[in-house]
């Protein structure tokens, strides 16, 4: 497939342009003009340029790229490094953040409900249908310390629980992969019993103890492995290209 088709298909499927970001989503190292093998991770690290290299990959598509905003412009050191192997290689980098967060079926926020038996019921942010984070319910009211299990079993990690005052079941959870945590005070304002995000800041524990909602921090990485696995699957399947995630382990 050419470069300007695969990113057509992709710009198409994820509509970069509806929703303002941190960084540029699409191309952001040019490499060959003709993609066959593609390989997928979370961040496009040096250890995962590797195992790209490695495996004759045409292009590696991610959720974390490069040249965020207010990030320093020099290409030195460790930015040099990884995209001195990219040049070298002739590997495209295709990188997409918030669309991938956010879209319907594949993105992030989507694959983590669908992975821990949550049913969507709309976004959290009442106002925005294109609200980063997102709300909905489960089946049966559960206590919090069964949900911190099946969230350990189905992410295959450790998880950070903070219970409200009260520990009460969950049956309303709200969520946001990755460093979504300033999410929870609007969950709790809603009155929502539990909220799900990747990271933690000192602040979330008073936030979950005093407006009383369970807290629940599974990882910034492991919270955003699905999207990026479930794009690369979408790819392979409906555009007949060769598609290979690769999961770097990443304890935070």
């Amino acid at each position: 497939m050419q470069r300007q088709h695969f990113e057509k298909i992709l710009t198409e499927l994820l509509q970069p342009g509806r929703i303002k970001d941190f960084c540029p989503n699409g191309l952001q190292i040019e490499g060959s003009e003709t993609i066959g093998k593609v390989v997928t991770g979370v961040t496009a690290s040096y250890a995962l340029l590797e195992k790209a290299v490695e495996k004759g990959a045409d292009a590696i598509l991610v959720h974390h790229g490069y040249f965020w905003k207010n990030e320093a412009y020099p290409i030195v050191g460790m930015k040099q490094k990884r995209i001195k192997m990219l040049l070298d290689n002739n590997i495209n980098l295709f990188a997409y953040h918030l669309p991938l967060d956010i879209h319907e079926t594949l993105g992030n926020n989507a694959q983590l409900a669908k992975l821990l038996d949550i049913e969507v019921t709309g976004p959290l942010e009442q106002e925005n249908p294109l609200s980063v984070s997102l709300r909905g319910e489960l089946n049966d009211k559960v206590d919090g310390s069964v949900f911190a299990s099946r969230i350990e079993e189905r992410l295959n990690r450790d998880v950070l629980h903070i219970s409200g005052r009260s520990n009460r079941p969950i049956k309303t959870v709200a969520w946001c992969t990755g460093g979504g945590q300033g999410y929870i005070d609007l969950a709790a304002e809603q009155g929502i019993d539990a909220f799900i995000t990747g990271e933690a800041s000192e602040q979330t524990t008073h936030v979950a103890r005093e407006m009383d909602i369970h807290f629940f921090a599974a990882g910034h990485h492991a919270t955003e492995r699905y999207g990026i696995k479930a794009l690369g699957e979408y790819l392979a399947r409906e555009h007949g290209l060769d598609v290979e995630f690769v999961d770097i382990d990443n304890p935070v």
